[in-house]
């Protein structure tokens, strides 16, 4: 069985994350310490709220130190979703200039509008695979997912892109870098492609 830390750093309810990776068989632990990262096999860093406010929690908890030494030096897979996602960049632009976490090459940057699109970005859209990856094994084409944000990855490297979604202009919905991935929606809330997903994450070694 996986032991999944899911690090707690006060952004967000993270309730239905814990449900559906025990759904997936895993165990579930919430925390910030060092003996939880020491404990798991699989780390997922959640988050809703500004790009700002997550790295300032993440710091005043001393977590991206842990982050970079089980994360870059152990190589424990590591799964960032929604503002999670976010803070892997090395920059974002919310409010002000703000420093992530640096893991994957690249800016946070305002979504922007098309005609008749609205933002904040709320709800089901394609999740489009731009190459075969195991995160995204088994779903084909794509699927549907679900998405809560104002702000997109603009990645640095091609080869960091996973999956697209067409909404303001079409944005990177998916972005991976070794053993570290991001997903812009909430798997946990995607239903039956969500579920894959998680899965296939805990599967990763």
């Amino acid at each position: 069985m996986s032991c999944v830390l899911v690090i707690d750093y006060n952004m967000g309810n993270v309730d239905s994350m814990r449900r559906a990776l025990e759904e997936c068989g895993a165990e579930v632990i919430f925390g910030h310490r060092e003996e939880h990262f020491e404990a798991a096999s699989h780390i997922v860093l959640p988050g809703v709220g500004s790009f700002p406010a997550g790295m300032a929690n993440l710091h005043r908890l001393g977590i991206p130190h842990k982050i970079h030494k089980y994360v870059v030096s152990t190589r424990v897979p590591l799964l960032g979703v929604c503002l999670g996602m976010q803070l892997l960049a090395e920059s974002g632009t919310e409010g002000e200039p703000t420093a992530g976490l640096g893991l994957i090459s690249g800016q946070v940057v305002p979504l922007l509008p098309r005609s008749g699109e609205r933002i904040p970005h709320v709800g089901w859209n394609t999740v489009e695979p731009k190459r075969d990856t195991p995160l995204l094994a088994g779903l084909g084409t794509g699927g549907d997912c679900y998405f809560v944000h104002s702000f997109h990855f603009l990645c640095g490297s091609p080869e960091s892109v996973v999956a697209t979604t067409d909404y303001c202009g079409g944005f990177v919905s998916v972005v991976n870098c070794d053993n570290i991935w991001g997903t812009q929606f909430h798997p946990e809330k995607s239903q039956i492609v969500g579920m894959k997903i998680l899965r296939n994450f805990l599967s990763l070694n």
